[in-house]
């Protein structure tokens, strides 16, 4: 439900008491040194204590019209039974805090009239004077419930907003998670069916294996969005073990990470597709095999440089109009979810910097989070 109900909200006594007290000294010491400046002479106490008496009704009645405000909503759409009841409420308040207010001075007469005051006329003659005051007094209850309840409505729709927000975000990347696995295990079956085709048994049952741990892993951490680069080190590890059967001699693979790196929060299986992508567009073309580079860096202004390189073939002329695969597009999708225009992936040819000569790099930049 949108309304606040006071029923699973409870009062804020301690506000409203706080509130009326300090309204109830102003008015009492406000009359006392009016009183005092015109030169009048009187028993200062009883007239003090009177006039801040004289609110405790109001006080007490505030919850009960807190509850009216949000059962009966004063709003554009006001009806006949909303304005009376709310003018009933006021009335019924008025008349109940003027004959507290007449008792109080038949009792204690503080303004000290010669002739003793009675109930009757103190009523009829204060109700007249005091009117005005009881419906600002209405009308403060009611804007203050108003206020009130507008900010904590906007506070908890921010809140469920914030909510729905990153459950959106899990819901999507487990969505790009799960669309991923799949990729990989087809291509990892497909190579362990040709394996057995071309009658390599045992290097068929350890990519079994390797594909077994793989997937028990994958299914620890696959409500983590997020892991350490030690970790995200570690899966790569049996995924190019994995490889490494496939391709024997003809991989080989440099791992360029400094330890002071391993740290950094970095997304969940964000290093294995970039391995495959360099392994299948780029190993796997060459017949003598060649080199997986895994370098990391960190730069100046916070952020964290990881890159796989590979020295197979050059990326083709019109690469940058070719649309890239699903590990590479799933992973550009999730960087933009977690860290939006402060990450980056970047393919390129890999002639600069200290790469070799030839060969394709791809470089991901975000930002450097430990944990």
């Amino acid at each position: 439900m949108n309304e606040i109900s006071n029923d699973t909200r409870p009062t804020r006594w301690l506000w409203i008491a706080a509130l009326w007290c300090a309204g109830g000294l102003f008015d009492a010491s406000q009359t006392v040194l009016v009183m005092h400046a015109e030169g009048k002479h009187h028993s200062w106490p009883p007239l003090f204590v009177t006039e801040l008496a004289i609110w405790l009704p109001w006080a007490l009645a505030t919850p009960l019209v807190i509850g009216l405000a949000r059962r009966y909503p004063i709003n554009r759409r006001v009806n006949v039974r909303t304005a009376a009841v709310h003018l009933a409420a006021l009335i019924t308040l008025s008349i109940v805090s003027e004959a507290w207010s007449a008792l109080l001075q038949v009792l204690f007469n503080p303004w000290g009239n010669r002739q003793w005051p009675t109930f009757v006329d103190t009523f009829q003659t204060a109700l007249i004077f005091q009117a005005l005051i009881f419906v600002t007094a209405y009308a403060l209850i009611l804007t203050a419930t108003y206020l009130v309840d507008a900010r904590e409505r906007i506070a908890r729709q921010a809140a469920e907003a914030a909510q729905l927000n990153e459950e959106l975000t899990k819901a999507q990347l487990a969505a790009l998670r799960g669309q991923m696995e799949p990729h990989f295990m087809y291509n990892t079956l497909n190579s362990i069916a040709g394996l057995v085709r071309d009658q390599h048994g045992d290097q068929a049952v350890s990519m079994i294996v390797g594909l077994s741990e793989f997937l028990r892993r994958a299914s620890q951490d696959s409500l983590r969005s997020q892991v350490t680069l030690a970790e995200e080190v570690e899966y790569l590890q049996r995924y190019l073990d994995i490889q490494k059967v496939r391709f024997g001699e003809r991989l080989r693979v440099v791992m360029e990470i400094p330890a002071e790196l391993l740290t950094a929060q970095v997304p969940s299986l964000l290093l294995q597709p970039l391995a495959e992508n360099a392994i299948k567009h780029g190993i796997a073309k060459l017949s003598a095999g060649g080199t997986v580079r895994i370098a990391g860096a960190r730069r100046n202004g916070g952020s964290l440089r990881l890159s796989v390189y590979n020295d197979g073939p050059d990326l083709p002329a019109n690469w940058e109009a070719a649309q890239t695969g699903v590990g590479m597009g799933n992973l550009r999708t999730r960087l933009q979810i977690l860290y939006g225009d402060e990450a980056d992936l970047a393919l390129g040819r890999g002639d600069a910097g200290d790469v070799d000569a030839g060969g394709v790099e791809v470089a991901v930049t975000l930002p450097f989070r430990e944990t």
